[in-house]
Order: structure tokens, then C-alpha cells, then sequence
């Protein structure tokens, strides 16, 4: 039991090392698109500011999209859900807090379910905080212009 409590931390600290890696990467990544972006197409009137944020967006979707594949890569890899698509639904319903319990980890690997939640959790939330941020920087909602 005290082994797999430590494989469970193990893997699910690796997990988050690895998808933070991508975030802050990716991150960086929709930076330099959205300042290419606004650039490119200094465009009159707020077309720009949209196209902007509609390049954020895309590409926040584009980063967790790839950490929600790893984490079910992770699962298949260890066996945690017998097929691919099984982990892939598992890991879009835990990664999102959604939670719809009708696919349920094995008993050894419950706590690895739960890690991904919190690292879930704590990337879509650093993801609205980048996406507010940019909205107010070069997005429609610059401060002072609305409110």
C-alpha cells in the first residue's frame, strides 16, 4: 500500500512538472503569436483586439488540449484505463473537474485521478488569469475603455 501511495505521488509529481513546463512554454508561445498579431494587423477599430483574443483563446485551448492527451497517454502507459479512448474521456472529465464518475480509475491509481484534478484545476485557472491579463493588455477590455 505505502508503494502505491508512492508511485501515485511519483507519477502524478511528474505529471505536473511536465504539463506546468507546457504551460509556461506555451504560454510564451501565444505570447509572441499575439504580439505578431496585433502587429501584423494594425488594423482600425477594434478587428485587431479581437483577432487577438481569438489567437489567445485558440491557443490556451491548443496547451491544455495537449496536457489533457499526456495525462491519458500517462494512463494508458501504465494501465490505469485499458484503452486509449477510455483515458482520453477520463482525463478531458478529471483535468476539467467536471468529474462524471461513470469511468472509474483502478483502486491503486485513485490518487493519481485526483492529482490531475488539482493540476486541472490550477492550469485553467492560470489560463483565465493569462487570458483576462491579455484582454485588458491588447485585447477589447483595455482598462479605462469600458468600465
Amino acid at each position: 500500500m505505502a508503494l502505491q501511495l508512492f508511485l501515485n505521488l511519483t507519477v502524478g509529481t511528474l505529471m505536473i512538472v511536465l504539463t506546468v513546463a507546457i504551460h509556461t512554454f506555451g504560454l510564451i508561445w501565444v505570447t509572441q503569436i499575439m504580439r505578431w498579431v496585433t502587429s501584423r494587423f494594425r488594423i482600425h477599430g477594434h478587428r485587431s483586439r479581437v483577432l487577438a483574443m481569438i489567437t489567445v483563446v485558440m491557443g490556451i485551448f491548443a496547451i491544455l488540449t495537449c496536457e489533457v492527451w499526456l495525462w491519458a497517454f500517462c494512463y494508458w502507459l501504465i494501465g490505469f484505463m485499458k484503452d486509449f479512448p477510455t483515458a482520453l474521456y477520463f482525463s478531458v472529465s478529471t483535468f476539467s473537474t467536471l468529474g462524471y464518475g461513470d469511468v472509474l480509475p483502478h483502486p491503486e491509481w485513485r490518487l493519481l485521478g485526483g492529482l490531475e484534478g488539482i493540476d486541472g484545476f490550477l492550469l485553467i485557472g492560470w489560463s483565465t488569469a493569462y487570458l483576462v491579463a491579455a484582454g485588458v493588455r491588447v485585447g477589447p477590455f483595455r482598462s479605462g475603455e469600458h468600465f
